[in-house]
């Protein structure tokens, strides 16, 4: 049985950008670009009626960010892999763009057969750093830190260690439970961590319970 074609959503603010992408994925067969666009906000309102498989998103725009265009798209479609396309490749820019949930990094000089491997990459699960973010990045990959947590992850991180279900969590933050579930397996792959009571314990340890009055 034959896949369907990979939906793909740009969103870039330089229209020559965005444009020649286009360009790129529509000569293969197996990928549809189901929209172009040129902000954050628009790809956050219609994420769920396009239904994207893969968004490539600019870092730097006019208005929201690509950063927290990339969690708020994580939050309203969670199936959706966000691919950052950036001038930028310190490690901090990377780093950032992979806390706040993008599956993949990729700077705008690359050659166009990466853009196509990054989207098969992260269809098939995995994550993806082209070779300039790559090397960018392995310092600070080698110290073997923990991950740190989003603003949404700390406040999840607390809802989840003062004892609230996943469903209590969705309706306190006005969510849906498959968000929260999408955030806490997040959170525990960050931070290292298998259980819920491991969660909690490190609530605990960290003071993020201080002042809750638990």
């Amino acid at each position: 049985m034959t896949r369907p074609p990979t939906r793909v959503m740009i969103v870039d603010d330089h229209p020559m950008v965005a444009e020649g992408i286009e360009a790129i994925l529509e000569s293969y067969d197996d990928i549809t670009v189901v929209a172009t666009l040129s902000n954050g906000q628009a790809a956050i309102d219609r994420v769920v009626e396009l239904a994207p498989d893969v968004v490539l998103l600019d870092l730097n725009m006019p208005g929201i960010s690509g950063l927290s265009a990339t969690e708020i798209i994580m939050e309203r479609r969670p199936e959706t892999r966000v691919l950052i396309l950036s001038m930028h490749d310190s490690a901090e820019y990377i780093t950032t763009a992979l806390n706040h949930g993008a599956r993949g990094y990729i700077l705008k000089d690359v050659p166009t057969d990466d853009i196509k491997t990054a989207i098969d990459t992260v269809m098939q699960g995995g994550e993806y750093l082209c070779i300039g973010a790559e090397t960018s990045l392995s310092p600070s990959r080698a110290t073997g830190g923990r991950l740190p947590l989003t603003q949404r992850e700390q406040t999840i991180l607390l809802e989840l260690a003062q004892g609230h279900s996943n469903k209590d969590v969705a309706q306190t933050l006005d969510i849906s439970i498959r968000t929260v579930e999408t955030h806490r397996k997040n959170i525990k792959r960050k931070l290292g961590i298998a259980s819920t009571a491991g969660l909690t314990r490190y609530a605990l340890e960290h003071g993020v319970l201080q002042g809750t009055g638990r």
